[in-house]
C-alpha cells in the first residue's frame, strides 16, 4: 500500500503543464517611466508640447500617476495587472536592465530571443543573426514544425530572425502577406499598406502588423507568435511624445484586441500564455527621454549622439508583463532582484513545459514568475 500511496502523492504534487500557446509581444523602446506613472510631466511641460498638452491631459490626464497609466494602458492595468504580473517598476524597487553593452534594438532583440547577449551584435543593420533564436529552434521541434510566426513592424526582423535559414514564416517591414489561401482582408491589407504612407522608411504603421497577425492566426492557428510593435520608438526618436504616448496607447489596444482574438478560438482559449517586453529603455529626463544608448554606442554606431559621452542615463531599464494559465498571480511587484531582459527567453521555453537547455546549455534562467501547481 506504501508504494502505492507514495505514487498518489508524487502524482498530486507534479508540476501541471497549463498552456500550450505562446503569444510573445515586444514594444519598441517604451519607457518604465510612461508605463508605470503615466505621461511624464517634466516632458508634456517642454515648451515643444505647449500647444500639444492640453489635449494630452484630455486624452491621458488624471489625478495621480496610477490613474494616469490606466488611461495610458488600459488593458495592461485592468486585466494583466490583475490577473498576472508586472516588473519594472523602479519606484517600487522592481527593476529589469538589458545585459547587452549597447542599448538598442538588434542587440536586445537578440538578447529577447536567444537567452544572452552578443557583442559582435554591435549595430541595426540587417544583418542574418548568426545565433538560434527560441523561434528557430522550436520550429525545428517535431512539436511546433510549422506552427511558429513572427510579425514585426520593422523591416530589420527577417535578419534578426534569420529566416533564410530559420524558415520562421515571418512577415515584417512594408512586406505583403504570401502565406497560401489568403483571406479578403489580408488581401486587402496588402493593398492598403501600398497605399497608406508610413512616416518612416523601414517601419511601417503597427496596424498592419496587428492585422496579419490576425490574419495568419485565423488562418493557420500557430503555437508560438511573436509580435514586434515599433511605432514608440520611431515616435520617439523624432521628439514626438504626444505620438509617442499615443503609439503606447495603440499597443495596449492591439494587445487586448489579438488576446481577445485569441480567447475566441478553441484552440487558445484558456490555453495561452501572454509575456509583453522591450528591447531597450529611454533617457530618464526630459532633455534625453527620445534617445537611448550605452557608453559604447556612443562612441561607435550611434556617434550621432556622442555629446552623451556617459551613454543615455536610464536605457538599460526595461520592464515586463505577464498573464496565463501558467503565470503567478503576483500583480505589480515590488522589492525585487535585479531581473534581466536575457531571461525572457527561457521563460517563454519553461511556459512551454520545456527545459531552456534543451536549447542553450549557456542561456540565463527564466524568471520566477511561472506556475506549479
Amino acid at each position: 500500500m506504501k508504494p502505492l500511496i507514495l505514487l498518489c502523492l508524487c502524482c498530486l504534487i507534479s508540476p501541471v503543464k497549463g498552456a500550450d500557446n505562446l503569444l510573445l509581444v515586444s514594444i519598441d523602446g517604451l519607457r518604465w517611466q510612461e508605463v508605470f506613472q503615466g505621461y511624464q510631466d517634466d516632458v508634456i511641460d517642454l515648451e515643444s508640447f505647449k500647444q500639444a498638452k492640453s489635449a494630452l491631459e484630455k486624452q491621458f490626464g488624471a489625478a495621480n500617476p496610477t490613474e494616469r497609466r490606466q488611461k495610458l494602458m488600459s488593458f495592461l492595468w485592468n486585466v494583466i495587472a490583475k490577473n498576472g504580473v508586472l516588473i519594472g517598476n523602479r519606484e517600487l524597487g522592481s527593476n529589469m536592465h538589458v545585459t547587452n553593452d549597447y542599448w538598442f534594438s538588434y542587440p536586445g532583440y537578440n538578447e529577447l530571443l536567444t537567452g544572452k547577449a552578443d557583442p559582435n551584435i554591435n549595430s541595426n543593420q540587417a544583418i542574418n543573426n548568426p545565433n538560434v533564436t527560441i523561434l528557430e529552434w522550436l520550429n525545428k521541434q517535431s512539436s511546433y514544425k510549422d506552427k511558429v510566426a513572427a510579425f514585426g513592424s520593422w523591416d530589420v526582423f527577417p535578419a534578426i530572425v534569420n529566416r533564410d535559414r530559420s524558415k520562421v514564416p515571418i512577415n515584417a517591414g512594408f512586406e505583403s502577406a504570401k502565406w497560401p489561401e489568403l483571406s479578403d482582408k489580408a488581401k486587402w491589407l496588402n493593398e492598403l499598406q501600398k497605399d497608406i504612407p508610413s512616416p518612416w522608411h523601414n517601419v511601417r504603421l503597427d496596424a498592419f502588423t496587428v492585422g496579419f497577425t490576425e490574419e495568419y492566426i485565423l488562418a493557420h492557428q500557430p503555437k508560438v507568435i511573436y509580435v514586434a510593435l515599433g511605432e514608440t520608438d520611431d515616435f520617439a526618436h523624432q521628439g514626438n511624445y504626444p505620438e509617442y504616448l499615443r503609439g503606447a496607447n495603440r499597443s495596449d489596444q492591439f494587445i487586448k484586441t489579438l488576446w481577445e482574438l485569441l480567447q475566441s478560438i478553441e484552440q487558445y482559449k484558456d490555453n495561452t500564455n501572454l509575456v509583453i517586453t522591450v528591447d531597450h529603455g529611454r533617457g530618464d529626463s526630459a532633455a534625453s527621454w527620445q534617445h537611448h544608448a550605452s557608453p559604447v554606442a556612443v562612441k561607435g554606431y550611434l556617434n550621432g549622439l556622442s555629446q552623451y559621452k556617459n551613454g543615455i542615463a536610464g536605457a538599460d531599464q526595461i520592464w515586463l508583463a505577464a498573464m496565463g494559465p501558467d503565470i503567478k498571480k503576483l500583480g505589480e511587484m515590488r522589492n525585487t532582484a535585479d531581473f534581466t531582459l536575457s531571461q525572457v527567453a527561457a521563460t517563454t521555453l519553461r511556459l512551454l513545459d520545456l527545459d531552456p537547455h534543451y536549447f542553450s546549455k549557456g542561456i540565463t534562467e527564466p524568471l520566477a514568475i511561472t506556475r506549479e501547481e
